[in-house]
């Protein structure tokens, strides 16, 4: 099954909060269920493409490509006869792919630029999910965007300092002193997400020094995607 689910639990988390703020914006419209399922089948669909460039094994990805392209093309038809205007989204979306592949070929995927790059992309989904449900509240929007795309970001260097760079104290204290930009990013757009944005200073600070595993750092920002999404129901709206 590893190579039709993909096992980054912190992007399931990427993958639906954008998709939440956009329905706490614009409140719920029918088509909001197949754009969810075309972003869904997108990720689905991206994952073993990408693994297949990476390591040219076509055998093993062949099928879940496949899979997951026969699932996507009729919802993008629905969504394009629902409304055109939405190929533009699609657009941008296969322009920010391309440095994907170029970061899959050369096999250094987990590089810091991309992950900036593929955190942009997720965030970006709020836009297309207030379009279609009638929204027009696009400096609420943009706020969210930004706040989102800054979380992640901390989020991904946190990681690193859990994973990749977890005996590199420079690494470390970059960390920390993004999240404390953080806390000045969640103020400026509403000073009660001071609450969140201080949580995560402290788990950026704390979380790597207890030798956590790469799997439980993913599970738990699903937890803090969740406290993010709550505190913004419950401060911003």
């Amino acid at each position: 099954m590893n190579r039709y689910i993909p096992n980054q639990h912190g992007a399931w988390a990427m993958l639906i909060l954008p998709f939440l703020l956009g329905l706490a914006v614009t409140g719920g419209h029918p088509m909001h269920i197949p754009l969810f399922i075309g972003w869904l089948c997108i990720y689905l669909f991206s994952f073993p493409v990408l693994q297949w460039i990476k390591t040219g094994k076509r055998d093993r990805y062949f099928k879940p490509a496949l899979l997951y392209g026969i699932l996507l093309l009729p919802i993008l038809g629905l969504l394009v006869w629902y409304d055109p205007a939405l190929i533009g989204y699609g657009v941008i979306l296969l322009l920010f792919f391309l440095p994907n592949i170029y970061f899959a070929k050369t096999k250094n995927e987990r590089a810091l630029v991309n992950d900036i790059l593929a955190i942009a992309v997720f965030c970006s989904f709020i836009y297309p999910v207030v379009y279609v449900g009638g929204g027009s509240d696009w400096w609420t929007a943009t706020q969210l965007f930004a706040l989102m795309t800054a979380y992640f970001i901390g989020t991904a260097l946190y990681v690193k300092t859990v994973i990749r760079e977890k005996n590199n104290p420079k690494f470390y204290l970059a960390s920390v002193i993004y999240h404390f930009i953080y806390i000045g990013i969640a103020a400026s757009i509403n000073i009660y997400l001071l609450i969140p944005a201080i949580v995560l200073l402290l788990r950026a600070a704390w979380l790597p020094k207890l030798g956590i595993k790469a799997k439980q750092s993913g599970i738990a920002e699903i937890g803090f995607s969740l406290m993010l999404y709550v505190s913004v129901l419950v401060f911003f709206f």
